[in-house]
């Protein structure tokens, strides 16, 4: 049995038997720190979309896992990733890190901004839907969206249909959004990694 069927028999005994998440060993959770720059990409966006800069939340709880939320995060995933065929900026815009919603084609961060919007739609909270920067084991960088959840937190990404727990993937993980403004991003000290590398 892998880890990912392990936790999923873990979630159905939890929510079948009503116990409290507590019960369960501590969920793996990012560590971060301060504030950080914004990614270019993103600052360009909130010029043109102020309101994905806005959103604030005023609670650090995050958003109760339940069946039917992992349901939709696998659904919303795999969709997004069907939908969307891979083209990168320089292929659609002529230039470098240009952050929108997609239509039929985008690169990682609009797949992660089209799962939030979705997500969002759903009545999950801005500030447990974070877009993220990670660096690939090949040096390239790429972004995903964090799942902020009671049973940890969750990665959902183009370029696997799995949704797995962040801890979980190859990703050396740089920056998020903070869960209180969507404005604001803070630095990820991803204790898994020999270095940090630095990203625009």
């Amino acid at each position: 049995m892998n880890k990912r069927q392990g936790w999923l028999l873990a979630l159905a005994a939890v929510l079948q038997a009503g116990a409290a998440t507590s019960a369960m060993a501590a969920p793996a959770v990012m560590q971060t720190n301060g504030r950080t720059t914004q990614p270019i990409g993103h600052y360009e966006l909130c010029k043109r979309l102020p309101d994905e800069c806005t959103q604030k939340t005023a609670s650090n709880a995050p958003v109760e896992l339940t069946r039917s939320l992992w349901q939709a995060m696998i659904d919303i995933n795999n969709e997004v990733n069907a939908a969307v065929a891979p083209r990168t900026d320089m292929e659609m815009w002529g230039q470098e890190e240009v952050w929108s919603y997609p239509v039929n084609a985008g690169d990682c961060e609009d797949y992660a901004l089209e799962k939030r919007r979705r997500l969002m739609e759903l009545g999950v909270p801005a500030g447990d839907l974070l877009l993220t920067v990670a660096r690939q084991p090949n040096g390239e960088g790429h972004a995903v969206l964090t799942v902020r959840t009671s049973l940890g937190e969750y990665i959902l990404d183009n370029l696997d249909t799995r949704v797995m727990a962040w801890d979980e993937t190859v990703y050396t993980y740089l920056k998020r959004q903070s869960e209180r403004n969507s404005g604001v991003w803070i630095t990820i000290n991803d204790g898994r990694a020999d270095f940090v590398a630095s990203v625009r």
